[in-house]
């Protein structure tokens, strides 16, 4: 791996975990907040780092191992934020919510 591809796919990779995180941010907001814009939002996070693992995929000399593992980490990133949100409300209910 040359120093510019070095670089380039640091960048990328940083970029594809901070597009990650912003989706699981803004959606948890706009839930708490039950904010739709926010949610939305998320979702266009979650597209953008769809568009860096398919760019990772394609313009890196990543091993094809680590290509896998970049686009099953997107696929689990789309259901994190849900499935948390779901498990704390659960959680979070009190006696009476749940009859």
């Amino acid at each position: 791996m040359t120093p510019y591809a070095l670089i380039y796919t640091a960048v990328l990779l940083g970029l594809f975990v901070l597009a990650g995180g912003s989706y699981g941010g803004f959606y948890s907001v706009g839930k708490l907040w039950t904010n739709a814009a926010f949610i939305r939002t998320g979702i266009a996070c979650y597209l953008v780092a769809i568009l860096l693992a398919l760019a990772i995929c394609l313009f890196t000399p990543l091993a094809a191992l680590w290509k896998i593992f970049i686009v099953l980490s997107c696929l689990i990133y789309a259901a994190i934020p849900p499935v948390t949100w779901r498990y704390l409300a659960k959680l979070h209910r009190t006696p009476e919510e749940s009859k």
